[in-house]
């Protein structure tokens, strides 16, 4: 078994248990603390809870997406036996098959090949023909409530929009929504600290269905093609190459798990924030926007933390590391570094110009990120003009999911402008 890398002293190493609710309920005081006692990089400490490295600087975080030593395989460089792991379980099989051309865990070549080739059906002008629809459902969803009466607007209202826009994209009928739910909910949890054998089992489970369930449309999109994103990816090639099935399946996986998830927490976040501002400044911000989502997603990223596997011995910022250890690039405490910033700790849409990396950075960069802000630039101005006078009605319940950072729930009454 490879040795990895571990701290020289105690003061390069901390503690915190990723599922303590005071933490993840509001992580930012510690990433204040962790800032506030390290060097001109950032903090790059041991997160002895996870057993690996992280950074936290937003200009070290940046070039380390960018740093062709860090990868996120490692198993083409190294074999398994040798950095001592076990044989994969069986009963991840359906899991890991529907992984296995994720984009979002490829290196070059195949990285390459495949996001050349997904690039040329992910357009701007296809995401600018939702905007229409993602209007009208948002405002079929918000008239559907009763007025004065509770609404979540995470379960309610977040999650049925992401998903339903994810869906039109791809060409996918709306019934689909709450299966899809369910499976990406299941899916998603493989990638949270503390992940149980129900959870492992669970998310094969989902992974296998999904599988089975975007198999069949690939094959009535190849007789029967359409005008949407999914025909296009079936029948996307150049002069000598194209998508494998395996492939389409793994994109269209990749596109409704990480696109609504990510939507839905920044969607969440942001509205957190508006509702705890006054009526007057919340007007202010909501005039611009597109200034706003920038500041939204840099104050209260929907994703905390991104690990890489380091493909070769080498250093990083004066640390020694090992090929096939892990490092965290830290999206949160990079996006509230006060080296980078003036008062990180404050939200301020005016902020010019708005540093964050909360879609990663590199060849890694989110494909999707053109829809997540424009989604959020049409919708929360949205949801203000149809109920100015909304306000929370219960609890704000953070959702035991780190690295990922959003509301579990998000209970408010509305009330429609007459």
């Amino acid at each position: 078994m490879r040795a990895h890398s571990q701290p020289i002293d105690e003061t390069a190493s901390f503690r915190q248990n990723p599922r303590e609710r005071a933490f993840f309920d509001d992580p930012y005081g510690t990433y204040a603390k962790l800032h506030a006692e390290a060097s001109d990089e950032g903090p790059i400490l041991f997160w002895q809870d996870y057993g690996h490295w992280v950074f936290g600087g937003l200009e070290t975080v940046n070039a380390l997406f960018r740093d062709k030593r860090l990868g996120r395989q490692i198993l083409h460089r190294i074999p398994r036996e040798e950095l001592g792991w076990p044989p994969r379980p069986p009963h991840l099989a359906a899991f890991d098959a529907a992984e296995a051309h994720s984009l979002l865990e490829l290196e070059p070549p195949d990285h390459t090949r495949l996001r050349g080739l997904i690039n040329r059906a992910f357009v701007s002008r296809q995401i600018e023909q939702l905007i229409p629809s993602i209007e009208e459902r948002a405002q079929s969803l918000l008239r559907s409530f009763a007025p004065d009466h509770p609404v979540d607007l995470i379960s309610q209202f977040a999650e049925p929009l992401a998903v339903s826009t994810i869906a039109d994209m791809l060409g996918i009928d709306q019934k689909h929504g709450p299966r899809l739910l369910a499976w990406s909910h299941a899916m998603v949890k493989m990638y949270m600290p503390g992940r149980t054998s129900f959870d492992e089992t669970a998310a094969n489970t989902a992974a296998n269905a999904f599988s089975q369930w975007v198999r069949a449309i690939v094959r009535t999109r190849r007789k029967a093609p359409g005008t949407d994103l999914l025909s296009q990816l079936v029948h996307i090639e150049d002069s000598t190459d194209r998508l494998s099935e395996d492939e389409v399946v793994s994109t269209v996986i990749l596109l409704l798990n990480a696109g609504h998830e990510a939507t839905v927490h920044a969607m969440g976040n942001g509205l957190r924030i508006l509702l705890d501002t006054g009526r007057e400044r919340r007007a202010a911000w909501l005039q611009d926007a597109d200034a706003l989502v920038e500041e939204v997603l840099r104050y209260a990223p929907p994703l905390h933390m991104f690990t890489r596997y380091v493909l070769e011995d080498c250093e990083l910022f004066g640390h020694p590391f090992k090929a096939g250890d892990v490092v965290g690039l830290h999206l949160g405490m990079a996006n509230h570094d006060p080296r980078a910033m003036a008062n990180p700790q404050q939200f301020d849409p005016s902020r010019v110009p708005v540093k964050q990396v909360a879609f990663g950075a590199g060849i890694h960069f989110c494909i999707g990120h053109a829809l997540a802000r424009l989604e959020l630039a049409r919708v929360l101005p949205l949801i203000f003009d149809f109920a100015p006078a909304i306000e929370v009605c219960g609890r704000l319940i953070t959702k035991d999911a780190y690295h990922f950072h959003g509301l579990e729930a998000l209970p408010v009454r509305l009330e429609p402008v007459a």
